[in-house]
């Protein structure tokens, strides 16, 4: 009996480590909004439904082929949308720069019912780069420093009022780090924790375990050290388990310190595929369902995809997005310069 016990022990150890590898030959990329914009911030509701925020003020939600479009206006001036997140009975979309204006968008399930200011913050050095949802009530937004903080403000109650966190409750930032507005994916969210990732001059990765009452900071080995290296994009399949991806957007090639992945929740990272393709990228994602096997990085530069949990790349398609969201195992959709295309996987 001890000794099945001890090998049936040493079975499920060993059939825990050694994951199945999953596999994408191609993928089928379908244009589904074209506009004249920058599209980097996506939320979609499903395989056929998918809202944006963009430049120029303009917003909206693609619902199969017809899009609903808005723009929204702040005083004579068009925003700069890159940060949108969702709840069921509302979508929210944040500007960058001076001033920061947040929206509330309400939504009824086909349609928006009214839009309103709940946030705004005027300031030479304010400018937000994202935002996401912990649950219905309670939503975090992260941008730039303006003290010797991160600016990171939260809400309790379903969006309706965002209050900014004090910079005694939060770490310090070096001279020069910041976060970038690359693709709406510089925070992960996975249960009650947050994972934000800075780049520039220093490049980390902060994190609370409580929804934005406390909060620590870790060291990573992507390359930092001037204004536009650092991380761009991270996600977490579980409160263990995440990637980090970046590079050098002023040498895109570059393909050394530019991806690492944690397995104790961001304490420590290790580099994977180092020296290798893919270069820089602004968005990663983990394939639903995959265990953390499968993952699609995109870019300027194209679309990479990985079947082993970062270790070996291949590229799908030389086609460039600024960010990609997945909707299940298969289709995701992916935004760029004037357009948001469907994604669908291939084995």
């Amino acid at each position: 009996m001890r000794f099945v016990l001890i090998f049936l022990a040493v079975f499920v150890f060993i059939s825990c480590e050694n994951k199945t590898e999953i596999e994408f030959n191609s993928v089928e990329i379908t244009p589904v909004f074209i506009d004249s914009l920058s599209i980097r911030a996506m939320q979609p509701l499903d395989e056929n439904r998918v809202w944006f925020a963009a430049d120029k003020g303009k917003v909206g939600l693609i619902d199969g082929d017809t899009p609903k479009l808005a723009i929204i206006k702040y005083g004579d001036s068009l925003l700069h949308f890159r940060s949108i997140a969702s709840t069921k009975e509302a979508v929210f979309v944040l500007s960058i720069s001076n001033p920061a204006v947040l929206y509330k968008i309400g939504f009824n399930g086909s349609e928006a019912t009214n839009i309103e200011e709940v946030y705004n913050e005027k300031g030479d050095n304010v400018f937000y780069d994202s935002m996401k949802f912990w649950n219905e009530n309670e939503g975090i937004a992260i941008g730039d420093p303006v003290e010797n903080c991160m600016s990171i403000i939260i809400t309790r109650d379903g969006g309706n009022t965002w209050e900014k966190l004090p910079c005694e409750n939060l770490p310090k930032v070096e001279k020069g780090e910041a976060a970038f507005a690359a693709s709406n994916s510089n925070i992960a969210i996975f249960g009650d924790n947050a994972w934000v990732a800075t780049g520039g001059r220093k490049s980390r990765v902060m994190h609370t375990a409580d929804k934005g009452k406390t909060w620590k900071i870790f060291d990573t080995p992507i390359i930092q050290g001037k204004a536009m290296t650092g991380i761009f994009s991270i996600d977490f399949r579980d409160e263990n388990n995440g990637i980090i991806f970046g590079g050098n957007w002023e040498d895109k090639p570059f393909n050394e310190g530019n991806k690492a992945i944690t397995q104790n929740g961001g304490k420590t990272w290790k580099l994977i595929a180092n020296g290798k393709k893919p270069g820089y990228c602004s968005s990663a994602k983990y394939v639903p369902g995959t265990e953390g096997q499968g993952i699609v990085a995109v870019s300027l530069l194209g679309i990479s995809f990985s079947g082993d949990g970062g270790k070996n790349w291949k590229e799908l398609s030389k086609e460039g997005f600024f960010a990609i969201e997945f909707v299940n195992d298969s289709v995701a959709f992916a935004s760029g310069n004037n357009r948001i295309s469907k994604l669908i996987f291939r084995k």
